[in-house]
């Protein structure tokens, strides 16, 4: 049964005063929810409340431990509704039931983590040069805008939402069109764990409608957004016309590096977990495999095995590997681009193709892909593609490789699979991207920062200091002279 759902704007749970949308499952293209767009005049209206509030007492006045306490209670309330959270969450995108409660419960294991470090986060008492006390704080730096993506949307709230709080910011929403769920269920799990009327409000609906609006709204002072690199670069170009700080975590095409000395029944889980997990629809998707040449025809070989046993099915199954993709037109667009693939003279190892059944039929499925004999120039291999298709490239030469893991405009992250730490470590830091897997894939730490380098965006998430990508910092002199300025009274 279709659930008609409401939204909190300006403290208020209402209908948003845009038109009436759906949402669909993407395992079988059934309507999940009906609930309203919002328009510009919610985005003021959310953004001026969200002013207001900042400044009440009952927020303003917090102490640091307080705030903290505040998001320990969002973390238990996570917690507490941990299985619906997840079913809802498969619902919203499709993703296997397994993946959903791995990022709810990361979701509430990030709040968790920045109410301990907002409890425990000091100012600096900076050595002075004279007769005078220096000091460096950090203030919080108003209403803040969150964009958040379709792929894994609870864990990217949480990852904007925590530190924003924990600065004692208010935050403003906008979450995909497609899976407003999850920022709407975190908004009222805040309300109930003590955040004050108006300093979160989530507002779905379009980017080009409410993500514009927020981005150029005077009083917002920061966007964290997260999606795709060409709406991001939109982003920044507005942001600079108000000095305004961003975070971007944009695209990727990350590469994956098998060397000669691999173990590979280690190397072939780890490439299969790191493309096909959520069906490919991840940023730092390993959608590129540089295999050592010594090794290439045994590990292909173990890696279509792994491949052919992949379950791709029903999400809301315990054994699903792989659901289906967000919807029919992300899957017309994942299909271009193997085509594009065998165009430009690769050869399709396995998938290519949606899988066959009845169970099928309705759902956006498609089958892992294995793809290979394409030069990393091709397009297929330089361009994101955001969906469960790995380009296989053989390589022979370190200094080769090096140059074709960096010739490509992303830079978000990478894997290397070797038993030599030296190797290891020599091309890790040769590579361009902001983060490096060695001998694993597509692991997260909220204690550790996260972000890209190049196209693949600006700013960093998570780690101790991401609450002060929400602050502004200030300086304190404390004159201690016993007599006046001698200029002065000179």
């Amino acid at each position: 049964m279709t659930e008609k759902i409401q939204t909190l704007i300006a403290g208020q749970w209402r209908d948003a005063s845009g038109p009436e949308y759906s949402t669909e499952y993407p395992a079988d293209g059934s309507t999940v929810a009906r609930l309203h767009a919002a328009t510009a005049d919610d985005v003021n209206e959310a953004v001026q409340a969200a002013e207001v509030a900042r400044h009440q007492p009952a927020w303003a006045n917090l102490k640091r431990h307080e705030r903290a306490g505040i998001l320990h209670r969002i973390a238990s309330g996570i917690r507490a509704r941990g299985e619906e959270l997840a079913q809802l969450q498969r619902l919203d995108n499709g993703k296997p039931i397994n993946e959903t409660r791995a990022l709810v419960a990361s979701a509430a294991g990030t709040f968790q983590f920045f109410a301990a470090a907002c409890e425990t986060w000091e100012d600096a008492l900076t050595p002075a040069r004279g007769d005078y006390m220096t000091m460096s704080v950090h203030e919080p730096l108003g209403v803040v805008g969150a964009i958040t993506p379709w792929n894994s949307p609870i864990a990217s709230e949480a990852q904007k939402l925590a530190p924003a709080l924990a600065a004692g910011c208010a935050v403003v929403f906008k979450p995909a069109e497609i899976t407003p769920r999850m920022a709407i269920e975190l908004a009222k799990i805040a309300q109930q764990a003590g955040v004050p009327d108006g300093i979160v409000s989530v507002l779905p609906g379009k980017g080009s409608v409410v993500g514009d609006a927020l981005v150029k709204h005077p009083l917002i002072k920061r966007i964290a957004f997260t999606g795709g690199t060409t709406v991001g670069m939109g982003i920044q170009r507005l942001a600079v016309e108000k000095l305004m700080p961003t975070s971007l975590e944009l695209g990727g095409k990350s590469p994956t590096i098998v060397c000669a000395d691999a173990d590979l029944d280690h190397a072939v889980a780890g490439v299969l977990y790191g493309i096909f997990s959520s069906s490919g629809e991840s940023c730092i998707a390993g959608s590129r495999a540089f295999v050592h040449a010594s090794v290439y025809d045994e590990f292909k070989r173990r890696l279509l095995a792994g491949v052919k046993n992949l379950r791709v099915g029903d999400p809301a199954s315990e054994t699903t590997q792989m659901g289906p993709l967000v919807n029919m037109s992300h899957r017309a667009s994942v299909e271009r681009y193997v085509q594009l693939g065998i165009d430009e003279g690769g050869q399709v190892l396995f998938g290519g193709q949606r899988p066959q059944g009845a169970m099928f039929d309705q759902g956006s499925y498609y089958m892992p892909t294995v793809i290979e004999g394409l030069p990393n120039q091709a397009r297929m291999c330089q361009e994101e593609i955001f969906g469960p298709v790995l380009a296989l490239l053989p390589w022979s030469d370190e200094a080769d490789l090096i140059a074709q893991c960096n010739d490509n405009v992303y830079g978000l992250a990478s894997g290397i699979w070797t038993r030599d730490y030296k190797t290891a470590w020599r091309i890790g830091q040769a590579l361009q991207t902001g983060t490096v897997w060695i001998n694993t894939y597509k692991l997260f730490s909220v204690s550790t920062p996260f972000g890209g380098v190049k196209l693949s965006g600006t700013g960093r998430e998570k780690g101790r200091l991401g609450i002060l990508e929400y602050t502004s910092q200030k300086s304190f002199y404390w004159g201690l002279n016993e007599h006046p300025m001698p200029w002065a009274t000179a």
